[in-house]
């Protein structure tokens, strides 16, 4: 049985491991890995998440800036600056919030300006895949702020992912870093009911560093917060379930992610963040049974 936690959005909260929540990602960028600029325009990014709102998702994680491998993110002069990003996701987070008041809209960005204008556009969520560490500003403005936050763990750059060496034991390197950025979370005046911690499955793990974190999952219980787990079409599930040499497109990746959203949730995950939420949603209901 996974612990049950209350997480604290501010003006709500949510009812963590009785079930497990779905996080659907509505990607409003042009370069994503997965699915970059299929729901670009506004009003495609918005019709997208009320779809995935009726699919059954609890909540809709909205991103303007892509984080895939290789990517440029984060120092002085992102590829993406706060402007930018701003221009594309408030337009998408004020429609949803417009069209479903009681949605629950997470917004995906490491910078503080951005998190912050997001949360007063209706955003009760601020996912920030650097765990805090790509913005020194982040920890301060989410602490004045009344909203929830995932704090991910990436080890380096996505443009440093390449050269990084490899870890002898990446689920207590991911254990010790993730209790690390909590604790500053914390230390700056950020209540841990507020918190969700994110192992971050490919942000930094070379592709056979992933399976271990995978099947350890259920180690980082030992952080006593709720667990957010992202695997959605990545290419350590391509890796696994390629039968050439060449990746599987990610159309191709479903079967293979619900294997392993599965696991997660049976395995302690609280919340799972995915592209295909009516998949993922009717797989939890059986995930959920197995887990009781």
């Amino acid at each position: 049985m996974r612990p049950v936690f209350t997480w604290n959005l501010g003006s709500r909260s949510l009812e963590l491991g009785k079930r497990t929540l779905v996080m659907g990602i509505v990607n409003v960028t042009p370069d994503s890995f997965s699915d970059g600029g299929e729901h670009f325009a506004p009003d495609e990014a918005v019709a997208h998440a009320l779809k995935l709102l009726d699919d059954g998702a609890d909540i809709a994680d909205v991103g303007g800036e892509s984080t895939r491998p290789g990517a440029h993110v984060g120092g002085e002069r992102p590829v993406v600056n706060a402007e930018q990003e701003l221009k594309r996701i408030l337009p998408v987070i004020e429609g949803i919030k417009r069209t479903r008041p009681a949605a629950i809209v997470s917004v995906d960005s490491y910078k503080a300006t951005v998190a912050e204008a997001a949360v007063k556009a209706g955003a009760e969520i601020v996912n920030d895949v650097s765990g805090f560490l790509w913005d020194p500003a982040m920890k301060g403005t989410v602490a004045r702020m009344s909203c929830g936050v995932v704090l991910m763990h990436a080890r380096g750059r996505p443009d440093e992912w390449k050269d990084l060496p490899p870890v002898s034991d990446v689920v207590l390197m991911v254990k010790k870093e993730l209790r690390q950025r909590a604790d500053a979370a914390v230390l700056a005046g950020i209540k841990r009911d507020r918190i969700v911690l994110d192992p971050g499955f490919g942000f930094g793990k070379r592709l056979a560093e992933n399976y271990p974190l995978l099947r350890r999952f259920h180690e980082l219980s030992d952080l006593r917060s709720p667990l957010l787990a992202g695997v959605s079409r990545k290419s350590f599930i391509a890796g696994a379930i390629a039968s050439t040499t060449s990746e599987p497109a990610m159309g191709d990746r479903l079967f293979g992610t619900l294997g392993a959203e599965v696991a997660l949730a049976i395995k302690g995950a609280h919340i799972i963040r995915t592209h295909d939420v009516r998949a993922c949603v009717e797989a939890m209901k059986l995930a959920d049974i197995a887990a009781t």
